[in-house]
Protein backbone atom coordinates (compact mmCIF):
# COMPACT_ATOMS: atom_id res chain seq x y z
CA UNK A 1 0.00 0.00 0.00
CA UNK A 2 2.78 2.45 0.94
CA UNK A 3 4.88 1.47 -2.06
CA UNK A 4 2.25 2.78 -4.49
CA UNK A 5 1.09 5.63 -2.21
CA UNK A 6 -2.41 4.16 -1.87
CA UNK A 7 -2.41 5.32 1.75
CA UNK A 8 -2.61 8.89 0.37
CA UNK A 9 -6.04 8.41 -1.21
CA UNK A 10 -8.02 9.34 1.95
CA UNK A 11 -6.43 12.78 1.71
CA UNK A 12 -8.64 13.43 -1.30
CA UNK A 13 -11.42 13.97 1.24
CA UNK A 14 -9.31 16.73 2.82
CA UNK A 15 -8.85 18.32 -0.61
CA UNK A 16 -12.60 18.17 -1.28
CA UNK A 17 -13.28 19.76 2.12
CA UNK A 18 -10.89 22.58 1.30
CA UNK A 19 -8.51 21.68 4.13
CA UNK A 20 -5.72 20.78 1.72
CA UNK A 21 -4.72 21.67 -1.79
CA UNK A 22 -3.90 19.05 -4.37
CA UNK A 23 -0.42 20.62 -4.76
CA UNK A 24 1.67 22.22 -2.03
CA UNK A 25 4.08 21.39 0.77
CA UNK A 26 3.13 18.33 2.78
CA UNK A 27 1.50 19.18 6.11
CA UNK A 28 4.06 18.96 8.90
CA UNK A 29 3.58 17.04 12.10
CA UNK A 30 3.01 19.39 15.06
CA UNK A 31 6.36 18.35 16.54
CA UNK A 32 8.10 19.19 13.27
CA UNK A 33 6.41 22.59 12.95
CA UNK A 34 7.28 23.53 16.53
CA UNK A 35 10.96 23.00 15.73
CA UNK A 36 10.91 25.11 12.53
CA UNK A 37 13.24 28.06 12.21
CA UNK A 38 11.78 31.37 11.04
CA UNK A 39 12.91 30.59 7.49
CA UNK A 40 11.34 27.12 7.56
CA UNK A 41 8.01 28.58 8.75
CA UNK A 42 7.64 30.20 5.31
CA UNK A 43 6.48 26.83 4.03
CA UNK A 44 3.38 27.25 6.22
CA UNK A 45 2.26 30.32 4.18
CA UNK A 46 0.47 28.15 1.65
CA UNK A 47 -2.18 25.49 2.09
CA UNK A 48 -0.63 22.03 2.51
CA UNK A 49 -0.98 19.70 -0.43
CA UNK A 50 -1.23 16.03 -1.29
CA UNK A 51 1.79 16.28 -3.56
CA UNK A 52 4.55 18.77 -3.94
CA UNK A 53 7.90 19.54 -5.41
CA UNK A 54 9.91 17.37 -3.02
CA UNK A 55 7.63 14.38 -3.55
CA UNK A 56 8.36 14.42 -7.28
CA UNK A 57 12.04 15.20 -6.75
CA UNK A 58 13.03 12.17 -4.71
CA UNK A 59 10.44 11.55 -2.01
CA UNK A 60 11.86 9.92 1.11
CA UNK A 61 15.26 9.49 -0.54
CA UNK A 62 15.93 13.23 -0.07
CA UNK A 63 17.55 14.57 3.08
CA UNK A 64 15.27 16.71 5.26
CA UNK A 65 17.07 19.99 4.45
CA UNK A 66 16.63 19.33 0.71
CA UNK A 67 12.92 18.65 1.18
CA UNK A 68 12.55 21.94 3.07
CA UNK A 69 14.55 23.78 0.38
CA UNK A 70 12.24 22.43 -2.33
CA UNK A 71 9.13 23.37 -0.33
CA UNK A 72 10.46 26.91 0.13
CA UNK A 73 11.28 27.09 -3.56
CA UNK A 74 7.66 26.12 -4.29
CA UNK A 75 6.30 28.76 -1.89
CA UNK A 76 8.58 31.52 -3.18
CA UNK A 77 8.07 30.72 -6.88
CA UNK A 78 4.47 29.55 -7.09
CA UNK A 79 2.96 29.42 -10.56
CA UNK A 80 -0.06 27.81 -12.15
CA UNK A 81 2.24 26.16 -14.69
CA UNK A 82 4.19 24.47 -11.89
CA UNK A 83 0.96 23.40 -10.19
CA UNK A 84 -0.04 21.69 -13.42
CA UNK A 85 3.38 20.09 -13.91
CA UNK A 86 3.72 18.60 -10.41
CA UNK A 87 0.68 16.24 -10.62
CA UNK A 88 1.97 14.89 -13.93
CA UNK A 89 5.35 14.24 -12.34
CA UNK A 90 3.56 12.73 -9.31
CA UNK A 91 1.97 10.08 -11.49
CA UNK A 92 5.41 9.12 -12.81
CA UNK A 93 6.81 9.03 -9.25
CA UNK A 94 4.01 6.74 -8.06
CA UNK A 95 4.36 4.38 -11.02
CA UNK A 96 8.06 3.89 -10.22
CA UNK A 97 7.76 3.83 -6.43
CA UNK A 98 11.34 4.72 -5.55
CA UNK A 99 11.59 6.49 -2.20
CA UNK A 100 8.14 5.43 -0.96
CA UNK A 101 8.62 4.06 2.54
Amino acid sequence: MRRFSLDELPQLVNVLRGQMSSVGPRPPLPTEASAYTAEMRRRLRVRPGMTGLWQVSGRSDLPWDEAIRLDLQYVDNWSLRRDLMIPARTFAAVVRPRGAY
